[in-house]
């Protein structure tokens, strides 16, 4: 009896951690952290790291300095980007939403526009 009762109070508890640790995870990989409406960004590309969870470039937009959340590997190449696209001195443009604090020069991409060719990450999203 008692084995069962202090793996009751484990699972419990690892219940508890996972339920407190969920919306943190939500609130940076949601949308909850952009505002509404569409943004749209034009820059050159001077940094990337790309992969898991999602990628973020690093855009220089007229000496202004963004952070673009690109979409996770799986979804990059559903929209046809490939990382040897994403590099260094690409000019890209890029639509979305932008950060809720209007201090904060970061956005999550929707679609990204190189050489005038659209790759949509969110086709379901308007």
């Amino acid at each position: 009896m008692q084995a069962v009762s202090r793996r009751a109070v484990m699972m419990t508890a690892a219940a508890l951690f996972a339920a407190l640790r969920a919306p943190a995870a939500l609130a940076h990989h949601g949308w909850r952290w952009t505002e509404d409406g569409n943004f749209e960004l034009t820059g050159v590309i001077v940094a990337a790291r790309l992969g898991n969870p999602h990628g973020l470039l690093t855009v220089d937009a007229d000496g202004e300095i963004w952070t673009v959340e690109v979409g996770q590997p799986w979804r990059n190449e559903r929209a046809g980007l490939s990382d040897d696209m994403l590099v260094n001195g690409v000019e890209v443009v890029v639509s979305g939403q932008r950060s809720a604090d209007p201090d904060e020069k970061r956005m999550k991409a929707e679609r990204v526009y190189i050489d005038g060719k659209l790759h949509d990450l969110y086709p379901d999203r308007d």
